[in-house]
């Protein structure tokens, strides 16, 4: 209601889309105390019935179910869980096999937010020497797409027959998966234009001879932290400038939340490291078939399920265990 509240415009629309989400999430619990107080009166009513006793039953049931869902909805603690994702895989060593093995888990994430109904659309790629490729960065856009994927950052390790090597014999690949909440235009992140530094260059890979000729990449270095976004998918130079800072914006943006956790954690007395050396979830499908998030302790022998999108009990259960953490 401030005369002014209009005046600055991103930080107005920040705010009602904040007031949108809170208000959702009110009417829903609203509606729940209105079924249940129907449901009282209805079980007083019907008591000598045993048909209405029996619908009456159905509706607990549902309300039951509702309510499992809706407190399932408490892992999603941070402010930034309900946000669009960026998503972004980097192959390990291993040439090849891990760029491959890079592609494969690509593929996963968008099969996954085909299911889930969300948009995902591949802001850039780099290319495979041979095969896959060497990384690639996602925007994934949906209600509570941060806070579901939160669950997949870290370091995932695939075991197989290899498929390029002539002895076909068994190797070991990985990759890791970072994950960041979409950074808001101007609100989350201040950057100044003095402290970023942009390059062109010409991108790699297939793109065709327009993409090959002229020097559309971009790359933008964040000289205060040395963090990097670049994008070359792009004909033109201005939107690769365009999804890099995008790109940016969400790195800086889960710096800052790094930061805040490793507070945190000092002062709970506990470390939290997702870096290369957190191996979060393995693929085995030789000698057996099995995927096993070390996380949680969940597994499942369906790993080409699970690679074709089939995630959702390994978020649910990493959630889930979030869940027991908080205090």
């Amino acid at each position: 209601m401030q005369p002014d509240f209009w005046n600055d415009q991103a930080t107005a629309q920040s705010v009602m889309r904040q007031l949108a989400e809170k208000s959702r999430v009110v009417q829903r619990w609203r509606e729940l105390e209105s079924k249940l107080a129907d449901l009282y009166e209805l079980s007083d009513v019907v008591e000598e019935d045993e048909k209405f006793q029996v619908e009456v039953e159905k509706e607990v049931d549902k309300l039951a179910n509702s309510l499992d869902d809706m407190e399932f909805e408490l892992a999603f603690s941070s402010e930034y869980d309900a946000r669009n994702a960026i998503l972004a895989i980097h192959a390990g060593a291993g040439g090849t096999e891990s760029q491959d093995w890079a592609e494969m888990l690509m593929r996963m994430y968008l099969r996954w937010s085909e299911r889930r109904g969300y948009q995902a659309e591949v802001l850039d790629t780099s290319p495979g020497d041979e095969a896959g490729v060497k990384s690639t960065v996602i925007a994934i856009n949906g209600e509570y797409a941060a806070g579901y994927l939160k669950s997949e950052h870290g370091v995932h390790r695939l075991v197989r027959l290899s498929p390029f090597d002539a002895d076909h014999a068994r190797h070991t690949s990985f990759a890791l998966v970072e994950v960041m909440p979409e950074a808001e235009d101007d609100i989350n992140v201040q950057i100044e234009p003095d402290d970023i530094k942009v390059e062109t260059f010409r991108s790699s890979g297939p793109g065709g001879q327009h993409m090959q000729k002229t020097s559309s990449a971009v790359r933008i270095t964040h000289l205060p932290t040395g963090t990097m976004a670049s994008c070359q998918s792009e004909r033109s130079q201005f939107m690769n400038k365009d999804i890099a800072m995008k790109i940016l914006r969400a790195r800086l943006l889960e710096m800052e939340l790094e930061k805040r956790e490793e507070e945190r954690a000092k002062l709970k007395g506990r470390r939290i490291d997702a870096g290369w050396g957190n191996q979060i979830r393995s693929y085995i499908l030789h000698p057996y078939k099995m995927v096993k998030d070390h996380r949680t302790g969940y597994e499942a022998s369906n790993p080409e399920e699970v690679l074709d999108g089939d995630l959702d009990d390994f978020i649910t259960a990493y959630l889930r265990s979030l869940m027991g953490k908080e205090e």
